[in-house]
């Protein structure tokens, strides 16, 4: 009978440095700003939801980058647990795509949170009860601390947007991380700057976020990105890949916008 990581102390799963205890703590941030999204609309919505992207999706990335392997390794059944959290995470991926693409006003939006919501539960929920107990009954308490660091270090790398064209599993998505994270770091900057800008700021900045996310979208359409995942977790497949030109085009234009942008500010201050 295995006994849930939420359930266990820091000693129990291994120390401070621990993957189990660090995800318990991700797990613990998760809930509470799930509780705060939780009546709020408009810009105040916009900033939880930030804070969300943020902390869920280099979790996300480094499990399947660092932890997932482990398990299908060392667990009979690993590689079917690990499936299902995969799966998991895809449905995040799209539901949050969803969402960036409806208004404030849409009818549909309160039902894509809700269900947002409840598969982010559901994740941990699995990973807590059913994935990390097993995991821990089957490594020591220096390999979890091993594995405490290397997926923190993934973690800090990692993209912060939804990207379910991206493979779930190496090495697609561990090729992807590099050129996805810089893209989303420069894309939250921009987003929380919307948050407090000036009106006249506002279009500018949103032409930036514009260009920053259909320089990701280019670059995790590229084959490579794609490798390694299964075929139940791949979205819209057989869609023919932009090649790199178009990812190196878009950055550029984003970065003439950027300097726009700048330059409004300088006149404005």
């Amino acid at each position: 009978m295995y006994t849930s990581v939420a359930d266990q102390t820091t000693d129990q799963l291994g120390g401070p440095l621990s993957v189990l205890v660090r995800q318990k703590r991700d797990h613990v941030k998760l809930n509470a700003l799930i509780e705060r999204l939780r009546g709020t609309t408009g810009e105040d919505q916009a900033g939880v939801l930030l804070d969300i992207y943020r902390l869920v999706f280099p979790h996300a990335f480094a499990e399947e980058s660092v932890l997932w392997p482990v398990m299908r390794r060392v667990l009979p059944d690993g590689g079917e647990l690990t499936l299902e959290v995969e799966r998991e995470h895809q449905e995040v991926n799209e539901l949050v795509k969803k969402l960036e693409g409806l208004d404030d006003s849409s009818p549909e939006r309160a039902d894509v949170l809700g269900r947002l919501t409840e598969v982010l539960d559901d994740d941990v929920r699995d990973e807590e009860d059913a994935l990390f107990p097993r995991l821990q009954a089957r490594v020591s308490r220096r390999e979890l601390q091993v594995l405490g660091v290397l997926w923190e270090l993934v973690r800090r790398v990692a993209p912060t947007r939804a990207h379910p064209v991206v493979a779930r599993r190496p090495p697609g998505n561990v090729v992807a991380a590099l050129p996805l994270s810089v893209l989303d770091r420069g894309r939250d900057a921009v987003d929380l700057a919307i948050l407090s800008a000036p009106g006249n700021l506002v279009p500018v900045l949103h032409r930036v976020s514009s260009a920053l996310a259909k320089a990701s979208h280019a670059v995790e359409l590229l084959p490579i990105m794609r490798t390694g995942e299964d075929p139940s977790t791949r979205s819209v497949a057989g869609t023919p890949p932009f090649p790199w030109g178009t990812a190196v085009l878009a950055i550029a234009a984003a970065g003439l916008i950027g300097a726009e942008a700048l330059r409004a500010v300088r006149r404005n201050g």
